[in-house]
């Protein structure tokens, strides 16, 4: 492997280097220009990033992996729109980087010490945006601070993908990705089949690599723009990077500024425990340092007995006896210490319920095999749930997680007896699947049930404001002793509206079941017809919606208008406006001068058209974003659903708001039957 020396620092605008020169870090710690691969008589060059004066040479990304040039010739441009362009002898363009539809000006491309490619603007107001960075278009390799994810916002993905060969950097047969589905996860893929799986974040590292190397210090990031894992190198004067090699294993490698001489830590290539699902499923694969063996979990036997003694174990281990679930307490856990945890694609997690509730919650439903910490630190937190088949799981001799698979009592050498008069009353509660309120709390929330937060009454009884210890605004709607809706059709209600309900609008937070009382507990926006019938379809969440761009066009919450001398309501305040010809002046003040009067006025008309009293007035969502993507005239909206007295005609109550930006940790349970 061949590179050149003559260096410069900065590269600006119509400025260019060609092959024999470099582009230096701040500190010379890293170094981008031309290179070969293969042996010395190679014409094949390349544009790349390497770590300077060390051992061997060091390749951490490459420009024009999969279009190499073919001579000596070529030259990086940096253009006037701040676009890199890479050019052959033929001055023809092999490779550019993308530049958003950012305002440039004067662009300059730099090197920082961390290996990363910049772009920016050399002056202006938008001098410390980034208009493009090399650390967003990764290779084979994984270096502090770089990102393995997704950006929420834009939709890209940010993974590594291995060479094709140890000569040939265009892109193989592996790529090492961040899977979203389930609990995150990050996987090695070969082409579209997991090859291998590194697992997800427990709060110290991936649960597929328990061995953190001293070095370094991983992180994850989880919010409503990105998802990701990176991690940060403790000691500056030690150099740490992670390669995915041509074979799909994860090297590890480093050095320090005094040696300059790479140390490959580990591949990792003779532990075909790591080879996904060697075992099948429901069953534990065990590496003795030579050799692997499987073991089918506690409860479970081997598909295939003849193929399993001939170590064929791809068929995996099945339930020893068939469960009936009739009465799902009549089943227990094993609990398995230090295993790799299993495949969480199909996995269900909430960052907040204690190791006690998740037990419970397996429990309740009949297809959840197994449980465990989201979270190891500080003695456990969080709750992981797996349904139907556990696949790909291993044993560490040290440092993997708790796993708790659920087995019936007779695998665990005794019958437990749970049907006694207490636990009868505790099940009346705990089967509706979801959080449930004492009476007390919801008393005390609504002000002891007053009058003053009551903002409307349907036939199955009234619904009222109010606020919980913690702050968090709440609707209540209790049934009326003469409601004619009892326990029974109580619950299934509940189970209904669990499975409909929206992540972002509609949220039933819990219930509250004490003597004759029944009571729903909402988060979030209460469209008209369910609060006074229990009507509920998609034009509920077209409701919420209309809401929500009300809210947002206002800046204020539809509760301060609750109780107004004018209105009922925002949407009151909105229809005054709107009847009267003074759209405009429902405008937030802070938005003044900033939007067209135009924009302003459609997206108040498209707010209104969703809040009409009769759900079958609202436009479908569909609807909506065309309304809001066009120009043309839209119908006028009829009057909304605001009154404070019920509308016998139509069932209208007042809208409930306790709108609050969604976030990727916040998340519903939806259990498939009713009871």
């Amino acid at each position: 492997m061949t590179a050149t020396s003559t260096s410069v620092d900065t590269l600006a605008a119509n400025q260019s280097i060609g092959d024999g020169k470099t582009l230096n870090s701040a500190e010379g710690i890293t170094e981008l220009g031309f290179f070969s691969l293969g042996s010395e008589n190679s014409t094949r060059r390349y544009l790349g990033i390497w770590y300077t004066n060390v051992y061997p040479l060091t390749v951490v990304w490459v420009a024009n992996r999969n279009t190499p040039l073919e001579s000596n010739s070529g030259i990086l441009k940096l253009n006037e729109k701040g676009t890199l362009e890479l050019l052959n002898a033929g001055n023809s363009t092999i490779w550019s980087s993308n530049i958003s539809s950012k305002e440039v000006n004067n662009p300059i491309a730099y090197l920082l010490d961390s290996g990363n490619f910049v772009v920016k603007n050399g002056q202006g107001t938008n001098k410390d945006v980034i208009l493009w960075q090399s650390f967003d278009y990764l290779g084979n390799t994984w270096m502090p601070e770089t990102k393995i994810g997704w950006n929420l916002e834009t939709g890209r993905e940010n993974y590594l993908s291995s060479w094709k060969s140890d000569s040939d950097p265009a892109e193989g047969e592996y790529a090492l990705k961040l899977d979203l589905r389930g609990l995150p996860q990050v996987i090695i893929f070969k082409g579209h089949e997991i090859d291998k799986r590194l697992g997800s974040w427990n709060g110290y590292s991936l649960v597929g690599d328990p061995n953190q190397k001293f070095e370094t210090s991983p992180k994850f990031v989880d919010n409503e723009k990105e998802v990701y894992y990176y991690y940060q190198v403790l000691d500056s004067s030690v150099f740490f990077v992670y390669t995915l090699t041509p074979s799909g294993t994860s090297q590890s490698s480093s050095w320090t500024t005094q040696t300059r001489t790479r140390n490959f830590i580990s591949a990792g290539e003779s532990d075909t425990c790591e080879n996904y699902a060697l075992c099948g499923t429901n069953s534990i694969c065990i590496y003795d340092g030579n050799h692997p063996t499987c073991e089918c979990m506690r409860g479970y036997v081997p598909k295939s007995p003849e193929q399993w003694n001939i170590s064929i174990w791809v068929n995996g281990c099945v339930p020893r006896n068939k469960s009936t679930c009739n009465n799902s307490y009549t089943d227990g856990f094993f609990k398995y210490t230090n295993l790799k945890l299993p495949d969480t694609s199909s996995s269900w997690f909430n960052i907040t319920i204690n190791l006690d509730e998740c037990r419970k919650l397996c429990l309740k439903n009949c297809s959840c095999t197994a449980y465990a910490n989201l979270d190891i630190r500080d003695g456990g937190s969080g709750c992981l749930l797996w349904f139907n088949t556990l696949v790909d799981t291993r044993k560490f001799s040290q440092w993997g997680q708790d796993l708790y698979v659920r087995v019936p009592a007779s695998e665990l050498g005794a019958a437990r007896k749970f049907y006694n008069k207490h636990y009868k009353n505790i099940r009346r509660m705990e089967d509706l699947d979801l959080p449930t309120f004492n009476l007390s709390v919801i008393a005390k929330a609504t002000g002891n049930f007053s009058a003053e937060n009551k903002v409307g009454e349907g036939g199955f009884g009234p619904v009222r404001k109010g606020t919980l210890i913690d702050g968090k605004e709440i609707a209540v709607k209790r049934l009326s002793k003469n409601s004619g809706q009892g326990l029974y059709e109580f619950k299934n209600e509940v189970a209904l509206i669990a499975k409909l309900q929206h992540r972002n609008l509609v949220k039933l937070m819990g219930c509250c079941i004490e003597g004759e009382e029944k009571m729903l507990i909402y988060d979030g926006y209460i469209p008209p017809e369910y609060a006074a019938r229990g009507h509920f379809s998609v034009k509920s969440d077209v409701f919420s919606y209309g809401v929500v761009v009300l809210e947002i066009v206002s800046g204020k919450k539809n509760r301060e208008f609750l109780n107004s001398e004018q209105d009922n309501n925002l949407l009151g305040h909105a229809w005054r406006f709107w009847t009267e010809e003074k759209a405009m002046e429902l405008l937030d003040e802070v938005l003044t001068g900033q939007c067209r009067p135009s924009e302003v006025i459609r997206c108040i008309q498209v707010g209104l058209l969703c809040v009409q009293q009769r759900p079958k007035d609202r436009p479908d969502m569909s609807s909506v974003v065309l309304m809001l993507n066009g120009d043309k005239l839209l119908p006028k909206p009829k009057v909304p659903a605001f009154y404070t007295e019920l509308d016998n005609t139509t069932g209208a109550s007042p809208s409930l708001t306790n709108h609050k930006p969604n976030s990727i940790n916040e998340f519903s349970i939806t259990m498939l039957d009713a009871r």
